[in-house]
């Protein structure tokens, strides 16, 4: 599998990519609860999911690279994990994760997952002690 082949999420996602590529603007509504019969219904993910990224930019060429010997360092690897931006994060999403790693964004409480904190995937690669910090965070677990 290549670098670039890393799994998205969900249809939405990757329809809100092809609607994007095309110029076309859209809109998510900020309180669907306020709709007449509004019924939530949590998202499920893919049961091959054991890592979930949650960041606003999914890993490229190098930084994809990188993050990948990170998932080889938990024993996991790209077909393992799926990117989500945090907009799009449902923190009551049925799930079999073992992690959740939030890159550059604030952190949410997944229950029954480990949580890995870090800035943008940009700014750890490279970068020594933020490297540190991940790798003292994935240590933590062990």
């Amino acid at each position: 599998m290549s670098h670039q082949s890393m799994k998205v999420t969900n249809s939405p996602q990757l329809s809100a990519l092809y609607l994007q590529e095309m110029g076309i603007e859209q809109w998510k509504l900020a309180h669907p609860e306020r709709l007449q019969g509004y019924q939530h219904q949590a998202s499920e993910l893919d049961s091959s999911c054991r890592l979930l990224l949650v960041s606003s930019a999914c890993p490229q060429g190098e930084i994809a690279v990188m993050f990948e010997r990170v998932l080889k360092s938990i024993d996991l690897t790209l077909q393992d994990a799926l990117h989500v931006s945090a907009q799009d994060l449902e923190p009551d999403m049925h799930h079999q994760l073992e992690w959740v790693w939030f890159a550059g964004c604030d952190p949410l409480e997944i229950k029954n997952a480990k949580t890995l904190t870090s800035p943008i995937l940009t700014k750890v690669d490279g970068n020594n002690d933020e490297k540190r910090k991940l790798w003292q965070q994935i240590c933590s677990y062990k």
